[in-house]
């Protein structure tokens, strides 16, 4: 028996030798054959590929039968007896591993730094310590993961540890600050009954050289780029008494034969391999190839499946040299419609997916026998395009009008179990929750996950409705005072979740204007009858939660923990009758936690430990079922490394994501001098790029960002990709890169999408397929114009009819606005985002509102003290002394303005119907209140504008026209220049009946049209007038410069709309006044010349 080696360029060709060698039967009619495959996307192709070649008759009947594959890890697991539980494995080694940890004292002097690391020694303050023990579990699974690996790639080295040694496996002694690991693994070693890995190994290798294990005679390991030393040595028994086909893709049989003199492991630093290499990507891709042949043990055979040709493309050219380990030009020129090698620059990750679907419905376009199970799409960060490709693709139905890949079924694998399954994904941020402040977003998004919404039963509407809610009551984060102790802020109960839900409950049954509240709780004026049951699922969500997260605190044995989080998931979560498998996987994770403990599932772990075991339990990992369905499939790079397809995928190759960072782990034995063969994640995914490369029958495709979306900065590809660029250039005549590399534009719908041009992004015909970015580029070819009018001219009159005061007022507050209250047009709002953070200042805008309710407070009778307590319990101010200061500055200046308007009140308030002939059978009608005898006085907060102007004027006059046998005043209080109290006065105008009607006929004619007349522009305008100003235009256009952006204007007028877009001159049908030309001029005397005329100040 011996060891056979099989070589070739083509993982194809390989599988090809692999069916011809199956094809030849075992003597034992009923025994299995033995295949070990790299991974599970490689073992679903190879079944396919093998079933076209094994069966009865022509064997192409689709049968693969009679084959078991295996991992090379599971085998030497059977061999060494550790199937059913393998106590050296990372996730069973941590266990004991803490126990070394939580019994370091002062008698382990080698451990000082690493229980100082740990918080096990006094150091610091208590939170501190407390912040470094939560790290333990964290610590632990690292060092497990380290031992794993020493175990794989030096088992030497692991076994001079158990010996008492302290080498490094390389020839040399640790250095002195990696001295405490080898004690660190005797004492873990100490506490597992069980042989460690390496004299397991030691056995089991010992017993395969001397004797045949109950393997089949005949067995396979196909498709590997790298196998860690342990795997090497086994192969090497195995080859004793069995026959061990290693089939392996290799893509360059001249680099082979090279290096054939070199073996066994050395430094890597003085490793001189690639100083043999002629190909430039052989030799910046391909090292982890070359570090395995050097490793592998002697074969008796050497079989090389050379392929049958290569394509005459530029991909084929790429191959053929890497093939010949040379560049050879030639004299090769790229064909003008050679699309074989595509890379495409874009602007982000959702510009790539937009990218990559055009250029997948081109190839299925112009190749009939294409098919989507031909292509491969691989990716570095799937969890990140999963959502972006699940949106630019479907499920296999087409709506109309939608772009055309909407129509190819897609399946994505190895994604992150919280992202495929809702009820994990629930477990996850639970624990963030629970480990956190308890965050107004982060409960509020835990709200919006499907199994939480299913239990309290939230719909969309409810939702919106509690996000107006918390933001409010002036929710921020905590659930209450004792929540925020941690974090030293016990002292202030406002802006948590307790303080927010009583207000809402205090709300429920009384009304924020009762002048009461209930202990801390000001009433919520905002919850109706018809939303109190939502108030009370909230509620019950919010309490829920906060018994759950008591729970998830402490140090506790791990099988409670467990038992924790399954009730709390009952407690907060439900599943439909078609998503029980939720629940089904969730505890299969939640048993396999307690089964990797065993014994020790009474470990005692924190909140952060828990947190750190679930997030490695739930990472990502792929599943033979997700790979070669008949879809397209998008996976990592990984799973489906090596195997052909006739269009390979590369998607998100961005400079920093591609390849992995390799950040050196400080306590890494092997990193610190590393030898050839053993891990690294850089050189891995390089090796990764080379195999997609040699794995693409006809196109290679790779998407990058090549300019920020946001800033529009250039961004370089990542190395190896620009590597690719300069191999490419140097494979023809000329350089290539630029017909190579697509520079797209930001947008889908740019002229270069659709372009014919001969150097358009595919030469001579559009690029992409999206009736919707068609209809833009036309849109953007088309003529441009000026945006029309919103109108062309007046709307058809309203029915005439009576008018209430309250829309007369409401109107004249924006005369634009109310020309679309009048149509129920509903302007663009800018919405307010929820905050996480507590206030510590107060803005303009915030202390307007602040100082606003306080003014309203003091004017309805209640006092200072009541005023200054109910702001505090509305939440919006800062906490302790900092808002009390800021509450009682505007307290004072609240009182001020009060005060201002107490001393223009006389006697008792009262309140006035009025009820005015307008002529033409129209009224005014309306109520006005409060009145002090004559007078109507408004105060406010706000520094005095045009509107509070206009409002009490509107007011004087409809009180002079209703009752005109008294004489009527109208004040307006308000700050003035440095915040002072200014008031201003106004007399009943001497007609003003006239003055009504005026206004009336105003108020009509902008319920048809928006009329240009901006309140403050106008005013400035009118005023320039009474002064005799022959040119308003300059103070009116020093006004409209900051009015021109209100929505309202800029829906009718446009972005930075010129003071001439109001200035239009006068219809026939306008109001002449003299001395005015145009519309603006005219409306702005008519309104406010009156006004001007009857003020003073007071």
């Amino acid at each position: 028996m011996a060891l056979h080696l099989h070589r070739a360029e083509d993982t194809g060709a390989l599988a090809a030798g692999l069916g011809a060698l199956l094809a030849e039967p075992l003597e034992d009619p009923f025994a299995a054959e033995l295949v070990l495959v790299s991974a599970r996307g490689m073992e679903r192709w190879l079944s396919q590929q093998l079933s076209h070649v094994l069966g009865n008759g022509q064997a192409t009947d689709g049968v693969c039968a009679g084959i078991e594959f295996r991992s090379p890890t599971s085998l030497l697991a059977e061999l060494s007896g550790t199937t059913e539980a393998n106590p050296w494995d990372p996730d069973a080694m941590v266990w004991p591993l803490l126990e070394v940890l939580d019994h370091l004292g002062a008698g382990h002097t080698w451990a000082g730094t690493l229980a100082a690391h740990l918080g096990y020694t006094e150091l610091g303050s208590p939170e501190e310590t407390q912040l470094r023990q939560g790290r333990r579990y964290a610590v632990a699974r690292r060092l497990a993961g380290l031992f794993d690996a020493y175990a794989k790639a030096r088992p030497a080295m692991l076994a001079d540890w158990l010996a008492g040694g302290s080498s490094d496996g390389a020839g040399s002694q640790l250095d002195d600050d990696m001295r405490w690991q080898p004690e660190l693994w005797r004492a873990t070693a100490a506490r597992i009954d069980a042989d460690p890995a390496p004299i397991r190994y030691a056995k089991t290798i010992a017993r395969l050289i001397d004797s045949p294990s109950k393997l089949p005679p005949r067995l396979s390991l196909f498709g590997h780029t790298r196998l860690p030393a342990a795997d090497l040595d086994l192969l090497g028994a195995l080859a004793t008494h069995h026959d061990l086909h290693l089939w392996l893709p290799h893509p360059s049989d001249p680099l082979w034969r090279a290096l054939s003199d070199l073996h066994g492991q050395e430094s890597r630093r003085a490793d001189t391999s690639r100083s043999r290499v002629g190909n430039p990507l052989l030799q910046t891709l391909g090292r982890d190839l070359r570090e395995l042949q050097r490793g592998l043990p002697a074969a008796q055979s050497d079989q090389f499946h050379s392929r049958s040709g290569f394509p005459d493309t530029l991909l084929g050219w790429l191959q053929s040299d890497i093939s010949a380990n040379t560049v050879r030009p030639g004299t090769r020129h790229l064909e003008p419609d050679d699309r074989s090698v595509q890379i495409h620059r874009c602007h982000g990750a959702a510009r790539q997916i937009d990218v990559l679907r055009d250029v997948l419905l081109g190839l299925l376009d112009g190749d009939e026998t294409l098919q989507p199970r031909d292509i491969l799409v691989m990716c570095p960060d799937i969890d990140t395009y999963a959502p972006l490709i699940t949106a630019a693709f479907g499920a296999g139905e087409q709506a109309d009008h939608s772009h055309p890949a909407q129509g190819l079924r897609v399946r994505l694998a190895d994604r992150a179990l919280t992202q495929t399954n809702p009820l994990l994904g629930v477990l996850s941020e639970l624990l963030g929750i629970a480990d956190g402040r308890a965050t107004a977003t982060a409960v509020l998004s835990l709200a919006h996950s499907e199994p939480v919404r299913r239990r309290f039963s939230f719909s969309d509407d409810d939702l919106v409705a509690i996000t107006e809610w918390v933001g409010a009551a002036g929710i921020r984060w905590g659930f209450d005072a004792a929540h925020r102790a941690p974090f030293d802020l016990a002292r202030y109960p406002q802006n948590t979740w307790q303080f927010g839900v009583d207000r809402l409950l205090v709300g429920a049954a009384m009304s924020d204007d009762s002048q009461d509240w209930l202990g801390t709780a000001l009433p919520l004026d905002d919850v109706d009858s018809g939303r109190v049951e939502l108030a009370g699922r909230l509620v019950e969500y919010v309490q829920r939660l906060r018994t759950v997260v008591d729970r998830l605190t402490g140090a506790e044995p791990l099988q409670r923990w467990v038992d924790v989080l399954r009730d709390a998931i009952a407690l907060l979560t439900r599943v439909g009758p078609d998503e029980q498998w939720q629940q089904a996987q969730l505890d299969r994770e939640l048993a396999k936690v307690l089964t990797h403990a065993g014994s020790r599932s009474e470990t005692t772990l924190r909140l952060a430990d828990v947190r750190a075991l679930l997030k490695r339990q739930l990472a990502g990992r792929p599943t033979r079922a997700n790979f070669r369905t008949g879809t397209l499939t998008v996976c990592t790079m990984v799973p489906m490394r090596s195997v052909p397809h006739r269009v390979v995928c590369l998607v998100g190759l961005d400079d920093g994501v591609f390849p992995r960072t390799n950040i050196a782990d400080g306590d890494d034995v092997l990193a610190r001098h590393p030898l050839t063969g053993e891990r690294d994640i850089r050189s891995e995914d390089r090796q990764l790029l080379l195999d997609a490369i040699n794995s693409a029958a006809d196109t290679l495709v790779i998407t990058y960002t090549g300019t920020d979306e946001h800033s529009g900065e250039h961004r370089p590809p990542a190395v190896p990709v620009q590597e690719l660029l300069d191999a490419v250039d140097q494979t023809t005549v000329e350089p290539v890169r630029r017909r190579v590399v697509a520079d797209h534009p930001l947008q889908p719908f740019d002229i270069r999408t659709v372009s014919t041009a001969p150097d358009g992004l595919v030469p001579d015909q559009p690029f992409t397929y999206d009736p919707a970015a068609l209809r833009g580029a036309k849109a953007v070819l088309g003529e441009r114009k000026p945006k029309p009018r919103l109108i062309d001219g007046p709307l058809d009159a309203l029915p005439s009819g009576d008018v209430e005061l309250a829309d007369l007022l409401r109107f004249f507050a924006n005369p634009v606005r109310g020309f679309f209250r009048a149509l129920d047009y509903t302007l663009p709002w800018d919405a307010d985002e929820l905050s996480d953070a507590m206030p510590v200042a107060i803005d303009d805008l915030g202390r307007w509102a602040v100082g606003e309710r306080m003014l309203d407070d003091l004017m309805a009778g209640r006092g200072s003290d009541f005023v200054l307590g109910a702001e505090w319990r509305r939440g919006t101010l800062p906490p302790g002394r900092l808002g009390w200061r800021q509450a009682i500055e505007i307290g004072g200046e609240a009182n001020e303005l009060a005060a201002a308007a107490r001393t223009l009140q006389r006697g008792d308030s009262s309140a006035l119907d009025i009820d005015v002939d307008l002529g033409g059978g129209r009224r005014l009608t309306g109520t006005i209140t409060p009145l002090w005898q004559n007078r109507a006085v408004t105060v406010t907060y706000s520094k005095l504008a045009a509107k509070h102007r206009l409002q009490a004027w509107v007011t004087l006059v409809a009180l002079s026209a209703g009752a005109p046998e008294r004489d009527w005043e109208a004040y307006c209080i308000g700050r003035g220049p440095r915040d002072a109290v200014h008031a201003l006065g106004y007399r009943a105008p001497e007609h003003p009946l006239s003055v009504l009607r005026e206004l009336v006929a105003i108020y009509d004619a902008g319920r048809r049209e928006p009329l240009p007349l901006p309140l403050k522009t106008s005013l400035e305008w009118a005023r320039a007038r009474q002064f005799d100003d022959p040119v308003p235009e300059k103070d009116a256009e020093s006004k409209w410069k900051w009015e021109r952006d209100s929505a309202e204007y800029l829906e009718v007028w446009g972005p930075a709309a010129p003071l001439s877009a109001l200035l239009e001159p006068l219809r026939p049908d306008d109001t002449a006044v003299p001395g005015e030309t145009t519309r603006l001029g005219a409306y702005a005397t008519r309104l406010w010349t009156p006004l001007l005329d009857a003020e003073r100040r007071c």
